[in-house]
């Protein structure tokens, strides 16, 4: 296999100012991977084409950047819900339906694909709990976010002292929808019309993701963060669902964001 240079993950300064040496966290790239083609760098999706090989090195490059051996990254199958899995220190390498993980177990691997969709890792220095969420527009208005820090003050996390960062996803300059999807968000809440602009198609409009992201974490009480990174507007850093269906491209790989508690 092609061998190239080490992922280099990006970090969140809040994050990385709250974590006390506890955690260790980054935000993925496409950069640093054995994938070719379609999937070049570091493609860790399984359901994607790639070859499996590849597939599974890349995510051993990214447990290797934690110091963690691969059978310590936990992921689940995503299906834009709001469901959140709890990982122990029995985690057995088993992906169940859902879109959130959150543990107080050190030396295991909280990781989340994307690519649009919104990652958003979290962390509760004072009391050693995290979690990572993947939240496209479904999982951000059915829950997920709530749902996630629900599942870690479960384990002991104390909502004041989360702190959260969204990490590279689709921003509104390139995300367009049509006016199903518009009076889905409006019946829920009019007041969610402050995340979407005019587009230069009649009856769609451009959506913030992003933005619509970092209101529920704050209303949630969190103090949180966007890296304000883009998917679609950097090829050479991130794969983009929405870029290989307007390319009319076949398939498309996947980055992952990831957090662990690191072990004494």
């Amino acid at each position: 296999m092609q061998n190239q240079a080490s992922p280099e993950p990006i970090e969140s300064a809040l994050l990385s100012k709250n974590g006390k040496d506890r955690f260790r966290h980054g935000f993925f790239t496409r950069r640093g991977g054995v994938s070719e083609g379609l999937y070049q760098g570091l493609n860790v999706g399984l359901g994607s084409h790639d070859a499996p090989e590849r597939v599974r090195e890349n995510r051993s490059r990214v447990s290797r950047w934690f110091g963690l051996p691969p059978e310590r990254l936990a992921t689940v199958h995503q299906v834009h819900s709001p469901d959140v899995m709890v990982v122990d220190a029995h985690y057995d390498g088993s992906r169940p339906q859902a879109d959130a993980l959150a543990t107080a177990t050190p030396g295991v691997i909280l990781g989340v694909l994307t690519a649009d969709c919104g990652p958003i890792l979290f962390a509760d220095p004072e009391n050693g709990v995290i979690g990572a969420a993947h939240a496209g527009w479904k999982g951000a208005l059915t829950g997920v976010l709530e749902n996630t820090i629900a599942a870690m003050e479960q384990l002991g996390a104390a909502r004041e002292s989360i702190v959260a960062c969204l990490g590279p996803s689709i921003s509104a300059q390139n995300y367009e929808v049509g006016p199903e999807f518009i009076a889905r968000f409006l019946e829920q809440d009019p007041a969610y019309e402050a995340f979407f602009s005019p587009s230069d198609r009649e009856g769609h409009a451009m959506f913030d993701l992003q933005g619509l992201t970092l209101k529920r974490l704050t209303d949630a009480g969190l103090r949180a963060e966007s890296l304000g990174l883009c998917t679609y507007a950097d090829p050479g850093s991130f794969f983009s669902y929405r870029r290989t269906t307007h390319a009319g491209e076949p398939d498309y790989g996947r980055q992952i964001s990831a957090i662990a508690i690191m072990e004494d």
